[in-house]
């Protein structure tokens, strides 16, 4: 016979997930139902698929709506949490111990803000309570430690290197490593050995995301990392002037040869916001990202503004991303947000789903 707690589950068969376009029952998104027939309560879990889920309020507010309508419900307690899912391991790909999705962020040319991109990226994914880890894979050109504001030298023990934590992320660079202003003069095998060490001799921990800072262009880091670790995608950066645009579609194309997914464009400098006045002015073109991501068939994350602010948060180590007063906070936060989506959709569509949960008694 139907009990009340088979009332609500059904009740929540009819909540779909925004993004997979599945009810969170199939997903087994729902987990530790309790229903007190006596009392009229229910209480249970939404399991989501990342911290960073920016359906999350929706979500909660659908099961809600949906459990108040079985009769005999008279109150409702919901529990939000998360549980990264982590990218299917390519062949010939060796996965990082800890790390579940690893993204990195590159972009055709020098310029564009990559780095204030990634870094901000990585602090917004850790400000939801994403364990997030960040690399600075720009060997030549270290800049994460002074944008972090983070210095010393990483402890080494048990032969893995200690990452330091700067605003809940966890980051290793070889600004680290190297006396500050000795230039690293290095070849390709040298490049791919440094870049294996920094991946798979650190303890990362157990990482939901692992951002890596690309260097510029289409060289031999960027495929070294494609063609060694499992990357859950990449992220390309640009600003609107036609030749950026030109150098995105080159690094779009560069993923895509080596199989490694567009997760999105981020258009850096977007345009100009005076800080005195705030008044907007479009002074690299206009809606050039969002173009190029129609072209390429991928998601456009989102625009970011030229701002003062912004190169002066970076200045002092203090990213925009971890300031909640900052008016770029929720840009980069949206961001972040929907880069996670894509992952959580992708690794859906690769069948990587939570355990069932178990049947009513």
């Amino acid at each position: 016979m139907p009990t009340l707690k088979d009332a609500v589950l059904d009740a929540l068969r009819t909540v779909d997930d925004p993004d997979l376009h599945k009810d969170l029952v199939t997903l087994n998104m729902i987990r530790a139902l309790e229903v007190d027939e006596e009392a009229g309560q229910a209480r249970f879990t939404v399991c989501l698929t990342t911290p960073a889920c920016p359906m999350k309020d929706k979500i909660r507010s659908d099961c809600e709506e949906a459990v108040r309508k079985v009769p005999g419900i008279k109150d409702i307690q919901i529990e939000m949490t998360a549980e990264v899912r982590q990218t299917p391991p390519g062949e010939g790909r060796e996965a990082i111990r800890g790390v579940r999705n690893i993204v990195a962020v590159g972009s055709g040319k020098g310029g564009v803000g990559k780095t204030t991109t990634a870094v901000n990226l990585a602090v917004a994914l850790a400000k939801t309570g994403a364990r997030t880890a960040l690399l600075d894979a720009d060997l030549y050109g270290p800049n994460v430690p002074s944008m972090l504001g983070v210095a010393g030298r990483p402890r080494v023990i048990e032969n893995r290197i200690v990452p330091l934590t700067a605003h809940g992320v966890s980051v290793i660079s070889m600004g680290f490593l190297v006396e500050e202003g000795q230039p690293l003069v290095w070849r390709g095998p040298m490049l791919h050995g440094a870049l294996r060490q920094l991946l798979h001799d650190v303890a990362w921990g157990q990482q939901d995301y692992l951002i890596i800072d690309l260097p510029p262009g289409t060289g031999d880091v960027q495929l070294s990392l494609s063609q060694t670790v499992p990357l859950a995608g990449a992220v390309i950066v640009t600003t609107p002037q036609n030749v950026a645009l030109q150098d995105a579609r080159k690094g779009a194309a560069m993923f895509e040869k080596v199989d490694v997914p567009v997760l999105g464009i981020v258009e850096n400098m977007s345009y100009y916001l005076c800080p005195a006045c705030g008044h907007r002015d479009e002074i690299f073109d206009n809606a050039g990202g969002e173009n190029a991501a129609k072209k390429l068939g991928v998601p456009f994350l989102g625009a970011l503004p030229l701002n003062t602010q912004i190169r002066e948060a970076m200045d002092r180590g203090r990213p925009v991303a971890a300031d909640e007063e900052s008016p770029f906070f929720s840009a980069y936060r949206d961001i972040a947000q929907a880069l996670a989506q894509q992952i959580s959709v992708r690794n859906a569509k690769s069948g990587n789903v939570f355990a069932v949960i178990p049947p009513s008694s």
